[in-house]
């Protein structure tokens, strides 16, 4: 599940988890424990809320943020 940092029209960015990423056809994106990027709750959303769907026409852009398998790969580096 890769965790994303969505950047909306006028709005702070939201960190969260998504399934899959959107397709060119889809019209909305699912976020799972929706945030802000310091990791504290959104304010216009209730206490209790862990899953969001948000229209895609609303949001600037998308950035993927690393999982931890990508960190763990070894590179090649000549000395």
């Amino acid at each position: 599940m890769p965790s994303i940092i969505m950047h909306l029209y006028n709005e702070d960015p939201v960190l969260g988890e998504i399934d899959d990423l959107p397709k060119p056809d889809d019209t909305m994106i699912i976020v799972k424990n929706p945030r802000r990027k310091d990791g504290k709750d959104l304010p216009y959303l209730e206490i209790n809320v862990n899953k969001t769907i948000w229209p895609l026409n609303r949001v600037s852009f998308i950035e993927l943020l690393p999982s931890g398998k990508d960190e763990e790969i070894i590179t090649f580096v000549r000395e």
